[in-house]
Formats: C-alpha cells, structure tokens, sequence
C-alpha cells in the first residue's frame, strides 16, 4: 500500500531570511541566536540545534528587521556550494536565520514537524540546483518537493522508532565526550608529581636530552618504517602525536621518528606524556626545537606500566564508543531509508 503525497508547500511555510548584521554594536550583549550556515556544520548530538556562533541583540532585530523562524522550524542552505552538503537543523528555540538559509514551519494539523525533517534528511537539495557553478534553489522548486503523507498516527509510530535511535545517539555522543574529558582529567593528575600516590613515587624531572632518542627520516624520499618497538611518530600536521606500533610509511613533509630510550621509558607512557606537553597549537617549526626545552618526569618503569593501564583503558573504552557510534549511525540510515521509503510505510510498522 502507498499513501498520498503532498507538495511541501501545502503543508509548510516556506521562507528565507535576512542580510546578516554587520556592525559589531548589533551583538553586542546580544542573547536571541543567529543562525548561519556555519551552525548547521557544526556537530551535535540529536536532530535541535540548540547553539549558535552569534547572538544578536534588540538593537539588530528593530534596526534591521531581522527574519525570524519559530522553535521547530527546519532550516537549510538554499545558496552557495553548502546546499550540496545536504546539511538541516530543527531549530530548538526561536532564531533569526541568515538569508543564505531557508526554513520550513510546518503546520501540524497534517504533517509532523520531525516527519518532515526525517524526510527532508534523506532528500538530495543538489536535485533542484539548475546550475552546480552558482549552486542556488529557488523557493518555488522547495514548495514543490513531494512528501508522502499517511495518517498523524502512522507518522508519530516512524517519528518515535527513529527519535530513539537518534537519543541513543546522542546519549552515546555525551558517553563520549564525558571519556574524552576523563582522559584528560586522568593525563594531567597521572603526570603531575604533585598528584597521586603513584606519582609521588617518581624519580624527579629529567630534562629532556636530545641524544636520548633516535631521530630520522626526513629526507625526501618515501620508506616503509620498520619498527621492532613502538615508537612516537612526530610532526604529523593534523595531529602532532601518533603512537605507532606498526609499520607504517612517512615521506617528505617533515615528518620525525623518536624511539624513546627504553630503559628509561615504556613507549606508550612516553606517549602520553607528549600529550601531556599541551603544545600542539604551535607552529610547526617551533615544536621540535621547543620539546628540547621542555622537562620530563621519568617515574621507574614499575609506576609507568601502572600509569599506562588506566589511561589505556580510557582510551579502549572510547574505542568501544565510537565503534557504537557507527553502528548506531548504520542502524539510523537503514531505518530512515526504510521508514521513508512510499512502499514500505505500513510494512516497517509491522516488523
């Protein structure tokens, strides 16, 4: 059985809106969000967008009759290379929208809001843009894009089934972010001789000596990495640190080998207190030289194995999240697809 569509602009409002402000004086003190496009490629967890980069003030809103959507409303890019992304938001609070966007309030009495943000999720924009070199979309080809539409009930059975994949979701984002801030949390009071027991065991701070680590390959040419121990691979321009305990490939971009001496350090410990250095935000010429300068405190291998095992076993934990993540996210696709799908409306209800 299929059910009848609707055109989305017999079911919605469908609107664009304004110039954004550009004097500082209009958000300035300013508490009522702004929505650009930026937002809507940040990441977040569940289908609100709860948080924007800019909030205007009063000023901005009477001066400049700035547009706004209601709590609910859904919003999308409708100019520039952004409508290809396919990126929507549903809007948590009342937000003034800049006009490089567009937003959808719907009028529940045929049509639930998130049913149509499902929906609109699954559909490619890209579809109506006439010319991929000034990507754009015209409000009158967004009103006619088709929605099915069963019965309120039958939308709220869909809507509910994929809202818990969603909160399972975003409970598995804040798992997450919670381990994330333990890690850290852990980092610092591990390596801190001021800290636990087991740091107060440490034999002191050794200044970092150059001669105590091995430092090679930087010339121009590609090589396979044998390693017979983990090593530190360092200079890496996306994230400054790596732990490899495999062969691996490095070419001409500057990249530097350090092997920790082994018997002063377990790799892995030396690891982490490189992370612990906090200076990845720096240059990358500045990183090496500044290392040499830096001090390490260098427990005895016993209290570096116990150091390691609890900062290990936060990081395997959040390897298992992020494991979860995908699965979830694998799970959500398949039951949008199938829940959307004409077709298979009623069928999906009864598996």
């Amino acid at each position: 059985m299929t059910y009848p569509t609707k055109k989305l602009g017999e079911i919605s409002r469908i609107f664009s809106g304004s110039s954004a402000p550009q004097d500082e004086k209009c958000f300035k003190n300013g508490k009522y969000p702004f929505v650009r496009v930026f937002d809507l490629s940040t990441p977040r967890s569940g289908t609100e967008l709860v948080e924007t980069r800019d909030y205007v003030n009063e000023l901005a809103i009477m001066e400049l009759n700035l547009v706004e959507a209601q709590k609910g409303a859904i919003v999308f890019p409708k100019s520039g290379a952004s409508i290809l992304n396919n990126n929507r938001a549903m809007l948590g609070a009342n937000a003034y929208v800049v006009s490089h966007l567009s937003a959808i309030e719907v009028n529940e009495d045929l049509a639930m809001k998130n049913w149509v943000y499902y929906f609109l999720s699954k559909f490619d924009m890209g579809k109506l843009v006439s010319d991929p070199g000034y990507p754009s979309l015209n409000i009158s080809a967004i009103k006619k894009i088709k929605i099915p539409l069963p019965p309120l009930e039958i939308q709220k059975q869909i809507v509910e089934r994929l809202d818990k994949i969603v909160e399972a979701r975003k409970l598995n984002d804040g798992l997450i972010q919670k381990t994330d801030e333990l890690f850290q949390s852990l980092l610092h009071k591990e390596l801190n001789p001021a800290g636990t027991a087991a740091a107060k065991a440490m034999a002191g701070k050794k200044k970092w000596k150059e001669d105590k680590f091995i430092v090679g390959y930087t010339d121009n040419e590609e090589k396979v990495y044998k390693i017979d121990s983990p090593v530190i691979i360092f200079g890496d321009h996306t994230r400054i640190f790596k732990y490899a305990d495999f062969n691996f490939t490095i070419g001409a971009d500057g990249t530097q080998i350090i092997i920790p001496n082994p018997k002063k350090f377990i790799p892995k410990f030396f690891y982490f207190s490189m992370l612990n250095l906090k200076i990845n935000n720096l240059g990358y010429s500045r990183h090496f030289k500044l290392l040499k300068t830096k001090k390490l405190v260098i427990p005895p291998l016993q209290t570096q194995k116990q150091i390691v095992a609890k900062l290990s076993a936060v990081q395997d934990y959040k390897k298992q999240l992020l494991g979860q993540k995908s699965k979830l996210k694998e799970l959500f696709d398949s039951a949008l697809a199938k829940s959307m799908s004409n077709n298979n409306i009623l069928i999906n209800l009864r598996m």
